[in-house]
This record gives C-alpha cells, sequence and structure tokens, in this order.
C-alpha cells in the first residue's frame, strides 16, 4: 500500500494504522501527488490511501492519472484507492466516486474506521477471486445494498425479520454475533435467528468463522461484509 499525504505526522500515524492491521503492509510513502505518481510507478501498489488536499496537485487528479497510466499500460495491473481526507464538499465525494474510488473518509476518523475500510477492501477482493459468474446478489453486495424491499427472500423467511438481523449485525460494526446473540437482541428464537443468519452467509452478505471452545462442537460466528 501507498500512504500518500502533505502531512508528514498524519501520514506516519496512517501508516502505524495500516501496520497493525492483518494482512495491509505499507510499501511506501508520499508527501505531494508529484511524489504520489513516481512512487506508484516505481512500487506498483496494490492499494492507495490518498489525500486531497496537497501542495501541487490535488488527490483527484494523482487518482485520474494512475488510471490514465493503467490505460495505457494493459499489463500494468490496476490500483484501488481510499480517499482520507478533510475534504467534505459533497461535489468532491461525488468525483472521488466517478474516479473510482472504493471509499472516503472523513478526517479525523478513527483507527477502527480506517481498519473497518481495509477489511471491506480485502473482502472485495476475496469476493472477486471467488466469482466466476456473479448473481445478482453478489453485484448487490458489491456496489451496494439494494433498496428495501428489493431482495427477493427464500420461501419460509421474512422481510421484516430479514432486515431486523441486518440492523442488529449492522449495530455490532467490526463484531462477530452468535445465533444467540442475535437472536436475544431481536427478540428471536435461535433457530430463526440461525436461518437468517446462514441465508446471509449463502448470499455472501456475512463472513462466517469459527470459535472453539473446550468441548463440543464450534461455534458458529457472524460478521457483516462491508
Amino acid at each position: 500500500m501507498l500512504v500518500v499525504d502533505d502531512d508528514f505526522m498524519v501520514a506516519k500515524l496512517h501508516c502505524r494504522y495500516v501496520s497493525a492491521t492483518e494482512g495491509f503492509r505499507v510499501v511506501g510513502v508520499a508527501h505531494s501527488g508529484a511524489d504520489a505518481l513516481r512512487a506508484a510507478e516505481r512500487l506498483r501498489p496494490d492499494l492507495v490511501l490518498l489525500d486531497i488536499y496537497m501542495p501541487d496537485m490535488d488527490g483527484l487528479s494523482v487518482l485520474r492519472e494512475l488510471r490514465a497510466a493503467e490505460e495505457r499500460d494493459e499489463g500494468r495491473a490496476s490500483v484501488d484507492a481510499l480517499f482520507i481526507t478533510a475534504a467534505r464538499d459533497a461535489g468532491l465525494i461525488r468525483q472521488a466516486l466517478r474516479a473510482g474510488a472504493l471509499h472516503y473518509l472523513i478526517k479525523p476518523f478513527t483507527q477502527a474506521a480506517l481498519q473497518e475500510q481495509l477489511r471491506h477492501v480485502a473482502s472485495l477482493r476475496s469476493r472477486f477471486d471467488r466469482l466466476g459468474q456473479a448473481r445478482q446478489e453478489d453485484v448487490d453486495q458489491i456496489f451496494g445494498t439494494r433498496p428495501p424491499g428489493s431482495r427477493e427472500l427464500p420461501k419460509g423467511l421474512a422481510a421484516h425479520t430479514a432486515e431486523l438481523v441486518e440492523r442488529i449485525l449492522r449495530e455490532h460494526p467490526g463484531e462477530d454475533l452468535s445465533a444467540s446473540e442475535c437472536a436475544e437482541a431481536g427478540s428471536l428464537s435461535r433457530v430463526s435467528a440461525r436461518r437468517y443468519l446462514e441465508y446471509f452467509a449463502d448470499t455472501g452478505r456475512v463472513e462466517v468463522t469459527l470459535r472453539y471452545g473446550g468441548t463440543g462442537r464450534p461455534e458458529r460466528r457472524y460478521r457483516l461484509v462491508g
């Protein structure tokens, strides 16, 4: 990953956040747009943390230059970008999306907020690696949640209960929950909560991990993706 910020101390802080996130490593740091383009050419990072405001050129221009370089060189791997900036103007946020940014974090933000976005990037990459032909559910997860009521649920599952279970998961960002914990939070039966959680797992909306205890079968834990 390449970290780009004109403030040396802020860049150092972001590097520390990244280094504390499993699966991510900082390969370079740049403090201007020109330095960022040179570093990207030399290091070929797969992800850039990119500030908007810099002394020579703004981060949007940097990303556009990176995209142009990818078009000129068909063998060059595409770089993902996360904007990390104090810029709050809605027009800039829209331009960042149009330029191909994966997300946009407004300063100041916490270490947990950045790490959550990095885990989301890792999840997206993993999903693309697994996909051959995408289902609509896969596309919806990549591009964002569909409007309420637009998902087709399997027979026996109710939309309002699915929304309740999803809301419970969203209220615990970065945490995993068991079926029992989800059931208690939503006043549901454990069997019912698990049916919805397993449906979310089958459609790629939650990640499942196993927690091993002293005896018996491992406990299945669920965490919302993205």
